[in-house]
This record gives structure tokens, C-alpha cells and sequence, in this order.
């Protein structure tokens, strides 16, 4: 059936179910949705139950818009006009793409209204459907820039989500019915996640990242046929936005794809921020630069954000449900439905199955599960991670240590994920006089991806939102938290009192931790403490070994006289324990078990361990391998 006359049916069945008096002028799709263009949107809002109605029927995403919205310069003046001025409003957002108007205020009540009264003003006044937030504690310049730009894309991302709509719900026109998925980095190594899953009518792309070891070898196998061309991909999903799954996304862009990027909101603009900063990082160790700013930008304006648990269409017979994951904000294990019941595939990505002081532990609940294929970062049979009370002791103990010699401290850290849970347990640990109430400073793109955090509240553990927005607490505003954000203070944290210094890189393969190492490496009363994984080739990992050498550009060298301390169970990683246990708690339990993400020994015996253990059947997969799942 061609799309228009598909519309021209929908349109016809939405007509006999809606209300007489309500007028539907349009239906179109829209990325993934099925967008109702009417006069009538109060209507429609007041009949509480339709939309659901109409979605379950139809079984498609029902979004409702009204025929004209006022331009969004003047809607926001009359908005203000409105809303009373004590409310505080901090932002207001257009989102174009759900005819949504996102207000951010200091007092969310007051924009409300008794009994809703002002919100009902408001979508009088401008036909937009207002959403109200808290302003967020700590403002985040690239949620404010990603925002801006999707503004001044409006039209161009609006004509995309529709060419992206049709596709998606074009006509199955084969009759052949099997699921396949290659292999095209991650397998038996940590780092380069790249997952192609084939049928006969689609192509997905999940995950796009590079190995962290800076070596020549460290992109995907994007030059395999079964890939190419990258324009005949319908979508790539990101599954969250550390660098070694989605660094590389902005390549895709240059070299022809102009697809979407399906994730959550959080890692959009995780992962735009992490990209850029990536770009600037390569550019500075005179590497070459994989792509150009102006490449992110197309990610971010092809980009369909999700939030957990809702089902979603984005090939004609594959649909996608993000759950969560608990590795870092926004990560998702990412579920596919293919065809009409005809095979479910779970991409766990990296997760914990435990909770953390950020997060809840990851989903383990799903309503169809054949295959998953699942991480083993830490899946070695000697893979077990002390409990996180224990690790935080550790770190307390180990600092109190340091800062009595004179010394200070380094933690080398991810941005995004390791940097706020150190964050979290350093404040109480000052708060509670466990460590000395030394100075605590925040370096490379910590505070910024701390901002992006307190943005997203809904995606924190429920006990550390309440802490912020109902308690007032916000551990991230300590007084102890200094950002550094210029190299004259970074020479003066080097040259001056004893303190913690929590920096990026994680893995010491590059950032602002080099410089510090390189200022604070020679003397034997500070301490290099790692809290994260520090994959093979990567500079943590050699100083973990041992090395007192490590060189430096082209000619230089560090010598390493300092104290190196390991401090495990601040991982955001499942350990082998509560792997081994994931699986054991699944439901339903999966007839196929790929372990991933993982050097070598670890994914076999992980594999070999989980057969043993549930009699399923188990592999640890090689780069380049294809898989027939059904």
C-alpha cells in the first residue's frame, strides 16, 4: 500500500472514533510517530483516555497538534505576560517536533496555576502544550546550545522527521523472515561497539565507538559490504555516551548516512558534548581528526530522543524500547521486536546490576527475550568487586594518608558516570569528617557533565532526587568543589596546598590529567588512585603494571615516583558476580547468550561459565563473525 493511501486510511479510523465536534485536518508521520494535526487540541485533551484509545487501536504513537502554533518569539513575550514574575522563569524551549513548549522555573507552582488554571492559559494564548521543570541547580551550557540549535534547525528537522516517517512505516515487502547480527567491533576487546542487526528488510547500526587505547586500529569495521553504502542503514541506536560506543556516530555523517540516531535525551547530549570535547583532545596530540564540529551538528539535528519504556517503530519491522541500564545517566539496554512476534534481541551495552548513589540497578524484566548479547568488562572468574562501602573506606583512608604527608591526590576519571559517584561519596565523606576538608577540584568536562545530570533528575535513583529538589541538599553544589577551567589555575593547584584533583581522562589517554601527572608524578607524597577500568594499551593500564617511565609527545618522558593505588567497587560496570545473577533473575529467560565487551579470557569464560551454570546456549563472539538468530 503506498504511504498516502495508508494515511488516508488511518485518517478515516481516527475519524470514526473521535468525538462528533472534533475535526481532524491531517495526519502525517513523523519520525516515528503519527502526528494528529487538529483545531480542536483542547478537545482532544479533555477526552483523557483518546489518545491511548486510538493508540492501542491503531497500534502506532499518537502525538496531537494543533493547526497553527504561535511563532515561538512571540509566544514566549506572551508566556511571560501570563505567568506571574515570581514564578522565576529561567528558560523556555520550543520543541518543535512535539509542539511542546518546555518552561523551566525556580517555582514550577506558580506556573501552573491552581488546578492547572495557568498551563490552560497558556496553550489559549499560543496552541503550544506547555510542560513545566524545576530550573535545574547547575546550568549546562551544551543542554542550553543543543536546544538552541534544534530551534534554528526547526524546518529542516521538521521536513526530515517526515521523509524518516514514511520510511520507517513503508510496506514489508519480503517474505522472507530471518534475524541476523554482525560483529563489527567489541568482540573479545573492550572498546570500538559497533553491532549490525540485519533482516531482510532493515539495517540498524547499534553503538558507534572507538578503541580506547589511541592505537591506528581503533575504529569499527565500517568498510565491510554488509555496511555499505551507510545511506542504506534505517537508523543507528546509541546505547549511552561513553566514548568507545559513540565517539565515532559523527563519522557516519560524513561519509553518507542521514538516518536517525535513536537514545535517551541525557545521552544526546552526553555524547555531543563528550564528541566535541573528543575532537578538541585529538586535535591537541596532533592525531588525525576524524571529523569536523559541523559533523556533530548532524548528528544532533538527525537525532529522535526516547525515553525508557516506550515502544517505538523505527524500521518497518523492527521496534525499539530503550530500558535502563544504571551505567552512567541515559544509558539503555536497548530491546528490538522484529516482525510480528517473530524474534526479540536485547544490547545490554554497559550496565550494573546493583545500585548506585546515582543510579537503580538495570532492568532485567522484558515482555519477549531470545537472545542477549551482554558486556564482560568484568567477566573473568577473578572479576569480583568489593562492596561500594568498602571502596569508599578505601578511598577515605588512602586520601587521609596523602593529605597528612603533604601530598595530593589524582583520580583520573570518566566525565560522565565515575566523576559524580566519586563526587558524591567525597562530599559525605568531607561532611562527615571521614576525610580532611581540603579543596576538591573538578577538571576537563566533569562540571558540565555534572550540569547535565541535576538537568535530568527523572533519570537519578529516586533518593538523591528527593535530596536535591525536595531536600534542598545538592551534594554537586558542595563548598569543597572547586571547577578549574583555565590552565593558570591548573599550575596553581599543581604548585600549591594539598588536595584532591578528580580529572579526565579516565584512562590516561589524554586530557588534563596529563598535565598533572606530568607537574605532580615525581614526588612520592602524592597518590595516582584509579577508580575505573583502565582497558589494555591504555596509559592506566601500563602504570597499573608498573611502568615508572611513561612517555610524553614525541621526545618526553613522566617518571612516576608518586604512589599508585587501585581502588575497585566504584565501577559502573556489572562485576562477574551480579553478571552471572543477571542472568539468573532475566525473565524470560533467552534461548542465546553473546558476552561482549571484554578482552578475550574474560568473554570466554564468562560464556562457558553462564552455559555451565543455566544450560543456555552461550557464545563469545569474533569481530567480523555473522550470526543467524532465526
Amino acid at each position: 500500500m503506498l504511504i498516502e493511501d495508508r494515511l488516508k486510511e488511518l485518517k478515516n479510523k481516527i475519524d470514526e472514533r473521535v468525538p462528533a465536534g472534533i475535526t481532524v485536518s491531517e495526519v502525517e508521520f513523523e519520525g516515528p510517530e503519527l502526528v494528529i494535526y487538529t483545531d480542536d487540541p483542547k478537545r482532544f485533551a479533555d477526552e483523557a483516555d483518546l489518545i491511548k484509545i486510538l493508540a492501542r487501536d491503531l497500534r502506532k504513537r499518537i502525538v496531537v497538534r494543533p493547526n497553527v502554533l504561535e511563532d515561538p518569539e512571540r509566544a514566549m513575550l506572551e508566556i511571560r505576560e501570563v505567568v506571574a514574575e515570581n514564578a522565576g522563569i529561567t528558560d523556555i524551549f520550543f520543541d518543535a517536533d512535539t509542539g511542546e513548549v518546555l518552561i523551566e522555573a525556580e517555582k514550577p507552582g506558580v506556573v501552573i496555576g491552581k488546578n492547572g488554571a495557568t498551563l490552560r492559559e497558556i496553550t489559549k494564548h499560543i496552541g503550544w502544550t506547555p510542560k513545566v521543570v524545576r530550573t535545574p541547580p547547575i546550568e549546562s551550557s551544551t543542554v542550553k546550545q543543543v536546544r538552541q540549535f534544534l530551534r534554528s534547525v526547526n524546518e529542516d528537522r521538521k521536513q526530515f522527521l517526515r521523509t524518516i516517517g514514511r520510511r520507517i512505516h513503508r510496506d514489508v515487502t519480503s517474505k522472507d523472515a530471518w534475524v541476523r547480527v554482525t560483529m563489527l567491533g567489541c568482540c573479545r576487546e573492550v572498546g570500538r561497539a559497533a553491532f549490525l542487526l540485519s533482516t531482510p528488510e532493515s539495517k540498524i547500526l547499534i553503538d558507534c565507538g572507538e578503541k580506547p587505547d589511541n592505537s591506528t586500529n581503533n575504529a569499527p569495521y565500517l568498510y565491510v559490504p554488509e555496511i555499505h553504502p551507510l545511506s542504506q542503514l534505517d537508523a543507528v541506536v546509541l546505547t549511552h555516551a561513553h566514548l568507545d560506543h559513540c565517539a565515532l556516530v559523527p563519522l557516519l555523517y560524513k561519509y553518507g548516512f542521514d538516518g536517525p540516531v535513536y537514545s535517551t535525551p541525557p545521552t544526546r547530549d552526553l555524547s555531543a558534548m563528550l564528541q566535541l570535547d573528543y575532537l578538541d583532545v585529538v586535535s591537541k596530540e596532533d592525531r588525525k581528526i576524524p571529523y569536523s564540529s559541523n559533523d556533530v551538528k548532524s548528528y544532533i539535528k538527525h537525532s529522535i530522543t526516547l525515553n525508557y519504556g516506550s515502544v517505538t517503530d523505527i524500521a518497518p519491522d523492527i521496534k525499539l524500547t530503550f530500558h535502563n541500564a544504571g551505567h552512567i545517566l541515559g544509558s539503555a539496554i536497548a530491546h528490538f521486536h522484529v516482525g510480528d512476534g517473530l524474534y526479540n534481541v536485547a544490547f545490554t551495552g554497559d550496565f550494573n546490576y546493583s545500585k548506585s548513589r546515582l543510579f537503580n540497578p538495570a532492568t532485567n524484566q522484558f515482555p519477549r527475550l531470545e537472545a542477549i548479547f551482554m558486556e564482560s568488562t568484568y567477566g573473568g572468574s577473578g572479576d569480583l568487586q568489593p562492596a561500594r562501602a568498602d571502596a569508599e573506606e578505601k578511598l577515605y583512608e588512602t586520601i587521609g594518608n596523602v593529605i597528612s604527608r603533604g601530598g595530593k591526590v589524582i583520580i583520573p576519571a570518566f566525565a560522565v558516570g565515575r566523576s559524580q559517584e566519586v563526587m558524591l561519596a567525597l562530599e559525605e565523606g568531607i561532611r562527615r569528617e571521614k576525610i580532611p576538608a581540603v579543596r576538591i577540584y573538578l577538571d576537563g568536562m566533569i562540571r558540565e557533565a555534572t550540569a547535565i545530570h541535576t538537568t535530568y533528575p527523572e533519570y537519578l535513583n529516586s533518593e538523591l532526587r528527593n535530596q536535591i529538589f525536595k531536600e534542598g541538599l545538592n551534594p554537586f553544589l558542595a563548598e569543597c568543589f572547586v571547577p578549574v577551567d583555565s590552565s593558570d589555575l591548573r599550575e596553581k593547584v599543581i604548585n600549591g596546598d594539598p588536595c584532591v584533583i578528580v580529572t579526565t581522562s579516565g584512562m590516561l589517554n589524554g586530557g588534563p590529567v596529563m598535565e598533572y601527572l606530568s607537574g605532580l608524578a615525581s614526588d612520592e607524597r602524592n597518590a595516582l588512585v584509579f577508580v575505573g577500568y583502565q582497558a589494555e594499551g591504555t596509559m592506566g593500564r601500563r602504570i597499573q603494571k608498573g611502568w615508572r617511565e611513561i612517555p610524553v609527545g614525541r621526545k618526553g618522558t613522566i617518571v612516576i615516583n608518586l604512589e599508585i593505588v587501585t581502588i575497585d567497587g566504584f565501577s559502573g560496570h556489572s562485576d562477574r558476580r551480579q553478571l552471572i545473577n543477571y542472568i539468573g533473575h532475566v525473565q524470560p529467560k533467552p534461548e542465546k547468550i553473546f558476552t561482549i565487551h571484554g578482552d578475550e579470557n574474560n568473554t570466554i569464560d564468562l560464556a562457558s561459565s553462564l552455559y555451565k551454570r543455566y544450560h543456555i546456549e552461550t557464545h563469545s563472539p569474533m569481530n567480523l563473525e555473522t550470526y543467524r538468530m532465526i
